[in-house]
């Protein structure tokens, strides 16, 4: 796409986008969000960079590779803490027995492992995203 002005509001809107679907993911355990919402947007800002600028510069911000890995990452914060979970209370994802510090609801360090779930989970819905769009548009299906 050779439009400036498209490219021009791209490079000003995608900051703000990602920094907000950062927000998402971290405040979703305290108000509506989370890692899916969060990370669909996060997703969805590196899928327009690549329609905006094209597939070789979009490689180069955030590659296949990468987001494959990404994905693996992602699921696999989440199977650690299940297995934390497991190791000290007893079921796989549990939280108050297995000795995470629950803290004050309704603040950001609240709800023990929760959090770091919702990371995890972000991580992998962007990644994902960006998997699917890379391999539809360069016809791998």
């Amino acid at each position: 796409m050779n439009d400036v002005i498209v490219k021009t509001i791209t490079r000003i809107i995608i900051p703000f986008a990602q920094v907000y679907g950062i927000f998402i993911i971290l405040h979703g355990h305290i108000s509506p969000g989370g890692g899916f919402s969060g990370g669909a947007l996060i997703g969805s800002t590196l899928i327009l960079y690549t329609l905006v600028f094209g597939m070789k510069k979009g490689e180069k911000k955030f590659s296949h590779k990468t987001s494959e890995f990404a994905e693996s990452g992602g699921i696999f914060i989440y199977v650690l803490i299940g297995f934390i979970g497991l190791i000290f209370g007893g079921a796989f994802l549990s939280n108050i027995s297995a000795g995470f510090p629950i803290g004050t609801p309704g603040e950001i360090l609240s709800s023990g492992m929760i959090p770091i779930l919702m990371v995890g989970i972000g991580i992998k819905v962007a990644s994902t995203m960006i998997s699917l769009f890379h391999i539809l548009i360069e016809g791998e299906v």
